[in-house]
């Protein structure tokens, strides 16, 4: 959404005599020259007389302070009433003051203020706590922001341990920034990272899922995991990861080195964008290696790694609430990554079925970054690629030639043998041995004898 209608609500409220700012990640993100992803407005006026300046408002924290003026109707790029996306609406915040925070995320009692120097201070961090006069470009910084920008600092604004214990995600949320940025934790901050990483534990699991992601997906995975494990927040929120480091793999095959090392080189390896899906399957690959680590006479062996992996990565999945979809593509990635391997040997009936998988462009991603992690060689992923070039859709996934009925008719008892004649009537499709639906049946009859 353009700032132009942050700026209109800014105007209007001004007109009612408020004071009202651009504040937070957007003004941080515009004076780093960076597209913001959504505007937030503070103001003066409290919720009820945001609401009554603005009548379609919805009040989605007014017990906070907080509205969201929706973009109208005409403007939106979608959504609906009842499913506002942030992108088409502006938050509204009353400047305010926060009075203890029991649950370590939201403030027991908020107390409005005039002041938006008192707002300010009980926001995140200094980058974060900033705000813009978008007309006159005047830039109100209470706590040297501007000059964490500069220097490339992520600092908690005032007392670190205090801001941590009103929200523990704020712990994630650092991390986050930290690695998106390219900055460094201020040392006290990270100190109070250090000391409450444990606290963690408080967050819901939902919470915790979705910053996790946002690290994966924000093309900076390696440089956040290295700091979550800086920060002891990584045996917290994912301690099967931590688990791999220091884990040897055989040189031969992985001179990059241990099962964390890899990982994270891996991540450092995603396509940008990348899906959700796909940067948890990068993430949980290998995550059965640590359980199957031993030394063998000829070398380091992870014998059943991957089923293992797919077992410890349901577990994950289930722990922080993936929907079902998500989690069983996550799996699938786990579960079929060694294949690549087999590829070269495959018959053409089972290579065709491994390429539609579903997501299959997801699982060769991810073949391509764990090479590139380790020994680099790409050439089953470049013919693969190749193969789905010249191969046709419909040869890969093919009307059936003969179905239940069929047999059926032929003769045959419905019963568990029709999934084995079935199938062996697709391989010879797919291999091209069966052309037609009259020399799938005589196949049929020859291989399969009443």
């Amino acid at each position: 959404m353009s700032q132009h209608f942050a700026i209109s609500i800014i105007q209007t409220l001004r007109q009612h005599r408020f004071q009202a700012y651009l504040v937070g990640g957007c003004v941080r993100d515009l004076l780093l020259k960076r597209e913001p992803a959504d505007f937030d407005v503070a103001t003066s006026a409290s919720p009820a007389q945001v609401m009554e300046i603005f009548p379609e408002t919805y009040a989605v924290g007014a017990q906070f302070g907080v509205v969201l003026v929706p973009l109208p109707e005409e403007q939106r790029e979608n959504g609906s009433e009842n499913n506002l996306p942030k992108a088409d609406a502006v938050e509204v915040a009353t400047f305010r003051s926060d009075l203890g925070y029991s649950d370590g995320r939201r403030p027991d009692e908020v107390r409005f203020s005039q002041d938006p120097r008192e707002d300010v201070a009980r926001r995140d961090f200094t980058i974060n706590g900033m705000m813009l006069d978008p007309v006159s470009g005047e830039v109100l910084d209470f706590v040297g922001g501007q000059k964490d920008l500069d220097a490339g600092i992520i600092r908690a604004i005032g007392d670190p341990g205090r801001r941590f214990a009103e929200d523990k995600l704020r712990m994630l949320r650092a991390v986050r920034f930290a690695a998106r940025f390219e900055y460094a934790i201020d040392e006290s901050t990270l100190a109070a990272m250090q000391r409450l990483a444990g606290e963690i534990q408080v967050v819901s699991r939902e919470r915790v899922r979705d910053e996790l992601t946002r690290m994966l997906t924000e093309g900076h995975g390696r440089r956040a995991f290295l700091l979550l494990d800086q920060t002891e927040l990584l045996k917290e929120v994912l301690p099967e990861i931590s688990a791999m480091k220091g884990v040897q793999q055989p040189p031969a095959f992985h001179p990059e080195g241990d099962v964390f090392v890899h990982t994270l080189l891996l991540l450092e390896n995603l396509p940008q964008p990348c899906s959700s899906t796909l940067a948890w399957g990068a993430l949980l690959h290998d995550v059965g290696k640590p359980a199957t680590f031993r030394v063998a006479p000829d070398r380091i062996r992870f014998d059943g790694h991957v089923d293992v992996g797919v077992k410890i990565a349901e577990e994950i999945c289930e722990r922080l609430r993936f929907a079902n979809h998500d989690a069983a593509q996550v799996l699938a990635l786990i579960d079929n990554h060694m294949r690549f391997g087999q590829v070269t040997g495959m018959k053409e009936s089972t290579l065709k079925k491994f390429l539609r998988l579903p997501g299959f462009d997801e699982h060769l991603a991810l073949h391509r970054a764990d090479s590139l992690a380790s020994h680099r060689n790409l050439s089953t992923y470049k013919l693969l690629q190749k193969k789905l070039t010249e191969i046709p859709p419909e040869e890969i996934r093919p009307a059936a030639l003969i179905t239940g009925d069929d047999l059926i008719a032929s003769g045959y008892a419905p019963g568990p043998r029709f999934r084995e004649i079935l199938e062996a009537v697709e391989d010879g499709q797919l291999e091209g041995r069966l052309p037609s639906r009259e020399s799938a049946l005589e196949f049929v009859k020859s291989a399969f004898p009443l």
